[in-house]
């Protein structure tokens, strides 16, 4: 019995010259690799990248919106940050280049110690400045 190849498909390229683009269902916020979860999330909380390569969205983002999409690629920053081990988190430390960050609950606020004092989660830190230049 022979091995015979399906009939193929239309190449999508051809001497460095395109012939399709390749996309993913943006308009419906998904990200290829990546499950995308539409949940309930904190008060002022859009958007979470976790270290399982899950992307959390706030379920009043509207799939699909202008929001939407700057929030994904937001995560996805931050989800590639931890593919190459450059950021990591646990329930006591956020790990950034090689600098550890000590973190805790206080007064019930996740907060994170930067230069020497104590901030709450979602303000300024370096791995947040990176994922926002985008």
């Amino acid at each position: 019995m022979g091995f015979k190849l399906g009939g193929g498909r239309k190449a999508i390229a051809r001497a460095g010259v395109l012939n399709k683009k390749l996309s993913f269902k943006s308009d419906e916020g998904s990200v290829p690799g990546h499950e995308v979860i539409r949940k309930p999330l904190g008060a002022d909380i859009l958007g979470e990248a976790n270290m399982d390569g899950t992307i959390f969205v706030s379920d009043k983002v509207v799939p699909g919106s202008p929001e939407d999409k700057q929030i994904l690629l937001h995560e996805m920053r931050h989800s590639v940050d931890m593919l190459t081990g450059k950021l990591s988190y646990g329930d006591d430390f956020v790990q950034f280049n090689g600098v550890t960050y000590p973190r805790e609950t206080r007064n019930g606020k996740d907060m994170i110690k930067v230069d020497g004092q104590w901030k709450e989660a979602g303000d300024d830190f370096p791995w947040e400045r990176e994922a926002n230049r985008l």
